[in-house]
């Protein structure tokens, strides 16, 4: 099934997500996930995104690297993520997101993240990412805690998208992908 995507000014992009509790079935919405992300032509989507409130992401870092890179991506789900340590140098890189389309902005992030999650088979795991992978998981872990890549944003820069925004919560702007808007 592909969900339609949540957009800017619905109240589940700003609160918390809650826990998913131990070993229950998400590997429908696990598998709905991928299919919405890939049909959005996205790298990354989080259950508040498709206005499901639970601590769940899914990410294909492979589609923001080039065959030159070093870095390997990943295609994975996270569930009941936590960040343990963000770490490195910060560096910079355009943004964007399914639920803010048309909006991109250049975001500071740390290079390097530990992270502790819920596999799809509710195995535990503790692993490294670094690069875009990293920047990734950041951004959808955010969306998690009810913060938009938006949300970092600050004085001219941030006045610089309002417009762009009500445009977005009005349904004015184009997507390939069904969305819900929040002021229509």
């Amino acid at each position: 099934m592909i969900y339609p995507i949540v957009a800017y000014g619905n109240p589940i992009l700003k609160k918390e997500a809650e826990e998913i509790h131990d070993n229950e079935d998400v590997s429908d919405l696990i598998k709905d996930m991928f299919s919405t992300m890939d049909h959005a032509s996205g790298v990354g989507l989080a259950a508040p995104q498709i206005n499901q409130g639970v601590r769940l992401f899914v990410i294909d870092s492979s589609l923001m690297l080039d065959e030159n890179d070093e870095e390997k991506g990943i295609r994975r789900a996270f569930i009941n993520p936590i960040i343990l340590d963000e770490y490195g140098d910060n560096y910079g890189f355009e943004e964007g997101c399914l639920s803010i389309p048309e909006v991109r902005a250049e975001i500071i992030r740390p290079e390097k993240l530990t992270i502790e999650y819920f596999d799809e088979n509710w195995i535990l795991r503790e692993e490294e990412f670094s690069g875009m992978t990293a920047r990734v998981i950041q951004h959808e872990y955010d969306h998690l805690e009810g913060i938009l890549f938006i949300d970092y944003l600050k004085g001219l820069k941030k006045r610089l998208v309002q417009s762009k925004l009500i445009e977005v919560s009005k349904g004015k702007v184009p997507t390939d992908y069904r969305m819900i808007y929040p002021l229509r």
